[in-house]
């Protein structure tokens, strides 16, 4: 791997820290902000970004986005993280990460006018109608049917852990349109408007009683074929290639070397006023000291994902590697956390007591579902294993 930028791209990398610098809302930047209590900064900050079309900046330049290389998302990722400035999931959302690239990918002309631009605006909210009950981690098992009535599809079937599914106006959903054809086949991509008749939505709280996901249910819902995107049964080969191009994660991995970094300078202004265990559990100055050794390979994994796509081949298991790695990392570094913090570290946020700002004890109780969603661990191992060992699959 090459860590070094060339001239260009450092010039661009500084570009993006200034513009951070001096633009992005004081409100939004930070440890421990959370961005849900500061919609109007964040609506703001949009509004700068939408004017350097770094909304979507993977997208092409026809379509709004900035038509930015493999190196300039990875540095323009890189350099948001380490200014602690909002992650782009909450700027863009699954509509910029999911929805958008699908749609530009395989849309019609006509998708393409409707969609792209609301998607780009905020005006439009968007769900991902992927998992169901009995089909999560291996969800070429999924059951929610799609019949051809004439010029119409009637879906009947539910989905679940549907992020946001409460506040999004369209669903983006995979339902199975050959019942006879073998399970990865068959399957086709819609998209559903959440007000049509028979859509039904019931949140799911978290463990740490936040309300991110939800169930929906579709009972005889009818859309009009021209809500199917793409070819019809061809929708798992299309969920499989339009993901989101960067996958490296670097925004994951950088925020979570600063929790480190911000546990341990917790630690080291309150060693000795009761606030931490440092004095005495020495142990855990070990446990810091690994626990920052863990995210610098975290950077590294990062690394070589994109450094694999600026060659231009396509990660497979080295992105598993990535997410596995990091999602069970977060889980130790919130340990770790509660660990220094002792029973402080049970405090949730909006207490006066909670050291800071109670981030620990949601981090705590957020990181168990690390390793859950977008794919199991049992399931990244596997990937790993047979695609990356070349280990026989299992029966």
């Amino acid at each position: 791997m090459d860590f070094r930028f060339t001239p260009e791209e450092e010039a661009f990398r500084q570009e993006v820290h200034e513009f951070i610098e001096n633009e992005c809302p004081a409100e939004l930047r930070g440890s421990g902000v959370n961005i849900l209590q500061e919609v109007g900064h964040l609506f703001a900050w949009r509004a700068k970004l939408a004017k350097k079309n770094w909304v979507a900046p993977a997208w092409p330049k026809e379509y709004g986005g900035a038509g930015m290389t493999i190196m300039q998302q990875f540095i323009y990722n890189q350099e948001t993280a380490l200014m602690r400035a909002p992650p782009h999931i909450f700027i863009g959302g699954l509509g910029v990460a999911v929805v958008g690239p699908t749609i530009i990918h395989y849309g019609s002309e006509e998708q393409k006018h409707d969609f792209i631009p609301k998607i780009l605006s905020g005006e439009h909210m968007w769900c991902q109608g992927f998992s169901e009950p009995e089909a999560g981690s291996d969800l070429a098992s999924l059951k929610t049917r799609a019949v051809r009535d004439g010029d119409d599809y009637v879906i009947n079937g539910q989905k679940i852990w549907t992020t946001v599914a409460h506040v999004s106006h369209y669903m983006l959903m995979l339902a199975r349109t050959d019942p006879d054809a073998p399970k990865h086949k068959g399957i086709s991509y819609f998209i559903v408007p959440m007000k049509t008749p028979g859509v039904t939505v019931r949140p799911l709280y978290n463990m740490p009683g936040a309300h991110e996901f939800n169930e929906v249910f579709l009972e005889d819902v009818r859309l009009p074929a021209s809500c199917l995107l793409g070819e019809e049964n061809r929708g798992w080969y299309m969920a499989a290639t339009t993901l989101d191009i960067e996958r490296s994660n670097i925004g994951s991995a950088v925020g979570q070397q600063q929790s480190v970094e911000d546990l341990t300078r917790f630690a080291r202004e309150n060693e000795g006023n009761g606030l931490v265990r440092l004095g005495w559990d020495p142990s855990l100055r070990y446990e810091l000291a690994e626990r920052y050794i863990e995210t610098e390979a975290a950077m590294m994994l990062s690394s070589r994902v994109v450094t694999l796509q600026a060659r231009g081949i396509i990660p497979n298991y080295e992105a598993s590697a990535v997410k596995l790695y990091s999602m069970e990392m977060a889980q130790r570094i919130a340990n770790t956390g509660l660990r220094l913090l002792g029973l402080y570290g049970q405090l949730s946020r909006g207490s006066k007591w909670a050291p800071l700002k109670g981030r620990l004890e949601y981090q705590y109780l957020r990181s168990i579902g690390s390793t859950i969603e977008g794919g199991t661990s049992e399931i990244q191992r596997n990937i790993m294993a047979t695609r990356g060992l070349g280990l026989p699959r299992g029966d």
